[in-house]
């Protein structure tokens, strides 16, 4: 089976104007929430799907395929791909 992670080398268009403010929402839900948390680091496309207590985190396009096309195996270590790759 063909899976988003197979796709990790591709290019993202990341916009350097971009506020890349739902990331904040999402890390926030993951911080609070274990189960939320496994969820996102196993499974990301399903996570970002579902939200968190019912909301979505109104990430861009670009974002929602940064944090799919990532693989981590902590919090810390996400949030340090997404910052390495955003270029902050």
């Amino acid at each position: 089976m063909i899976t988003s992670r197979m796709f990790t080398k591709m290019p993202l268009k990341i916009d350097p104007q971009d506020t890349h403010s739902g990331l904040s929402g999402l890390f926030a839900a993951a911080t609070v929430s274990k189960s939320f948390r496994e969820m996102l680091l196993s499974d990301p496309e399903q996570a970002l799907k579902q939200g968190y207590m019912g909301k979505g985190f109104g990430l861009s396009q670009a974002d929602a395929e940064l944090i799919i096309s990532l693989s981590a195996k902590s919090l810390p270590d996400l949030a340090k791909q997404v910052v390495q790759t955003l270029g902050y």
